[in-house]
């Protein structure tokens, strides 16, 4: 019976250390590494632990825990955030100035694109409307107060009751009528192309801009490479990241307010025909309403 509890106790004591070296192991804190460092080696296993390596066995899924939470940090020579601190004022500027031209660019289209849009209806609304009435002005009643075919309906009206006076006098009624409305005309055309002669600067200059920050960004490479004495990556990353960088901040500003330019100039046609043609049946209209009076 003493030979027995002997026994048992011995082997209590064998396991006793393997399980509380498997305790520590698994409560340890995950000790993370530098992608160029190697691990410590890990401690020899005490001789009085290799009967027990059974009955440690469940505590072995704490060691690819500690691998899964270790951590690489790498700087990236070639990011906005390297760009924004290692560069100098006259790179600072360039991206600002990239910056407002990209804003600019992309509000002028927006605000056009509405601008096009609203036109579109209302010459819609006056096709549908105003010809169905039956006076020029039971039809510019039936169109929007702030519609430019009501402002053109307007203008016309008003040319030919008020062409009064010595001054006037001189001046036909064909050709009082013709110059009321071409203004009318022009005001519209003044409002859509409001903003077009940034997008046209934007899209010729945007990526000379960025050109310029690109040389400078090459010019700070040599600079370094003639300071070092030898062209290493770790002494050109930076500014040749910064050379790249300005290269595309040029052509995604340029390449937007080239193509809405084009966009709207083609829209901005179509929309000032639908206001031309309307102006030209107005100005019939009202010329002959003027001539069956004067017979009359």
């Amino acid at each position: 019976m003493n030979t027995r509890l002997t026994n048992l106790c011995s082997k209590i004591l064998a396991v006793v250390p393997a399980v509380a070296f498997a305790v520590a192991l698994a409560t340890s804190p995950v000790v993370s590494y530098a992608a160029d460092e190697a691990p410590a080696a890990a401690p020899a296993a005490e001789p009085a632990a290799a009967p027990a390596a059974d009955a440690a066995a469940p505590a072995a899924p704490a060691a690819p825990a500690a691998a899964a939470g270790s951590t690489e940090t790498i700087e990236n020579p070639y990011g906005l955030e390297n760009l924004w601190s290692s560069g100098d004022f006259l790179s600072h500027t360039t991206v600002v100035v990239l910056a407002i031209m990209s804003m600019g660019t992309w509000y002028i289209l927006i605000m056009r694109l509405v601008d096009q849009t609203v036109l579109m209806k209302q010459a819609n609304t006056a096709q549908k409307s105003f010809w169905a009435a039956g006076s020029l002005k039971e039809g510019m009643a039936k169109l929007e107060p702030n519609s430019a075919f009501r402002a053109i309906v307007d203008d016309g009206l008003k040319a030919t009751e008020h062409h009064e006076g010595k001054l006037t006098d001189t001046v036909d009624l064909n050709e009082w009528v013709t110059m009321s409305l071409a203004r009318s005309t022009e005001a519209v055309n003044f409002r859509l192309q409001g903003g077009l002669s940034f997008l046209a600067s934007v899209g010729s200059t945007a990526p000379f801009v960025g050109l310029l920050g690109t040389v400078w960004g090459i010019y700070h490479a040599l600079v370094k490479i003639s300071l070092a004495g030898q062209a290493s990556i770790d002494k050109v990353a930076g500014p040749v990241g910064e050379a790249l960088i300005m290269t595309a901040f040029g052509l995604i500003v340029a390449v937007p307010a080239v193509l809405g330019y084009n966009w709207l100039v083609r829209r901005n046609k179509v929309a000032l025909d639908r206001v031309r043609n309307f102006a030209s049946d107005i100005h019939a209209v009202l010329l002959s309403n003027r001539t069956s009076r004067a017979r009359a």
